[in-house]
């Protein structure tokens, strides 16, 4: 149980670096200097009664993973639809492996393992349905309205839309987490020079009050910077694994793929005798292996020329301090081209996708000229509503969808409903 206070608002930045606002549990020992210090958190939006048992980074880490956001991730989309197979990764399934690799990482690096570990739990908290079909049919319909980004949703989830406790909407994590969610890609550009998800993340920033207090043109801590990559060797990882189980790629074909094609080879390839789910289950292991080996020598690298000796410093480094090396990056750049051209584009993936991207938009067009086709409170507390104040609520709805609850809801509101089989 939370142990709650009356809230107050802080994002005092300079008068909570130094508080007790973040006591508890002290700070693990054997830490890098340019960790996060949970002992030192820069506190939470609402002021909170300390919690005996957790520093404030394992609390934030708690919140997300008691999310009403995050038990949907079950049930949404990764690359291939639910009914394509029981062993294909989910939303969720994809989350726990960042959430391994993130931590993983930062032990290496003498990083704060829970901060890094809420970041990879909540990256994806604001997905919609279907993957990236349901986020490209939503930015489209909500184009006049100011787009969508699922990492600007995300954001939005843990500022806004979790609605648990009775002092405060959302989840009232440290300034740290909410940090990292913002900067999952990066410091964002200034408002107004870079169309699309910087904008996007801004004008959900802005609400919540913390535009100034986040610093958004600077780097986040080595932690987010964890998290981020660690979410780049897990899908590129597991995407190879899930389409080669679909069928869509074969091991023969791997074997003359960068970077994937030297461990193919290194176990026989196609003329191996090894059972083929052993074979691929071994490519996959190594990969992450050493994807983990480079980026945490690449950032040693970079920690050790940047001189970093606090987190401050990693966010004014002028440069990431978590990244593969070059020479890795180009191989990862070649792979990503070709399960672009194989499966995220393969026919059957495309068909399915449109269907779903057909389903998003259509249950936003419904929403939208007949808000009374709402299901529950919605259906009358968004008659009225301006234009786009209900494209924003609706966006919200359609966003926090399971794939399975998305074509309930088409089937109740329409006469036919794409078979996504």
């Amino acid at each position: 149980m939370e142990l709650g206070c009356e809230p107050v608002r802080l994002w005092n930045v300079a008068e909570n670096e130094d508080s007790a606002v973040a006591a508890g549990p002290r700070a693990v020992r054997g830490l890098a200097t340019y960790a996060a210090d949970a002992g030192r958190s820069r506190g939470r939006a609402f002021a909170e009664a300390p919690c005996p048992m957790r520093t404030p980074f394992q609390r934030d880490r708690d919140r997300i993973v008691h999310a009403t956001a995050f038990r949907r991730l079950t049930y949404k989309t990764q690359v291939f639809l639910l009914h394509e197979g029981d062993h294909f990764r989910t939303r969720l399934t994809h989350t726990l492996e960042v959430s391994q690799i993130a931590r993983s990482m930062a032990r290496l690096l003498q990083l704060d393992e829970d901060l890094a570990e809420a970041l990879a739990l909540a990256h994806d908290l604001g997905h919609p349905p279907f993957g990236h079909a349901g986020e490209r049919a939503l930015n489209e319909v909500m184009a006049a309205y100011g787009g969508f980004d699922h990492n600007a949703q995300s954001f939005k989830v843990v500022t806004a839309l979790e609605r648990k406790y009775a002092a405060f909407d959302g989840l009232n994590l440290t300034f740290e987490t909410l940090e990292g969610l913002a900067k999952h890609n990066g410091p964002l550009a200034p408002a107004g020079t870079s169309p699309g998800h910087h904008d996007v993340l801004r004008a959900v920033i802005e609400p919540a009050g913390l535009t100034d207090t986040l610093q958004l043109d600077l780097y986040a801590s080595a932690e987010a910077q964890v998290a981020s990559i660690a979410d780049d060797i897990a899908y590129n990882n597991h995407d190879i694994d899930d389409g080669l189980r679909a069928g869509l790629i074969d091991i023969a074909e791997l074997a003359d793929v960068p970077f994937v094609g030297g461990f193919v080879r290194a176990l026989g390839g196609p003329a191996s005798d090894m059972d083929r789910g052993r074979m691929i289950y071994e490519v996959n292991r190594r990969l992450i292996t050493v994807m983990i080996d480079d980026v945490v020598a690449e950032s040693r690298k970079r920690l050790a020329r940047t001189g970093a000796q606090s987190a401050d410093d990693v966010r004014h480094a002028g440069e990431a301090v978590v990244a593969f090396s070059d020479e890795r990056r180009a191989e990862l750049k070649g792979l990503r081209a070709y399960l672009f051209r194989t499966v995220y584009r393969h026919q059957r993936v495309m068909h399915e996708m449109g269907n779903a991207e057909r389903i998003v938009r259509e249950l936003f067009a419904r929403f939208m000229a007949d808000a009374t086709s709402l299901p529950g409170w919605r259906s009358r507390a968004f008659v009225g509503m301006a234009d786009r104040e209900r494209a924003e609520r609706i966006a919200d709805f359609i966003a926090g969808m399971t794939d399975r609850y998305a074509v309930a809801e088409h089937r109740r509101l329409f006469d036919a409903t794409p078979d996504l089989r």
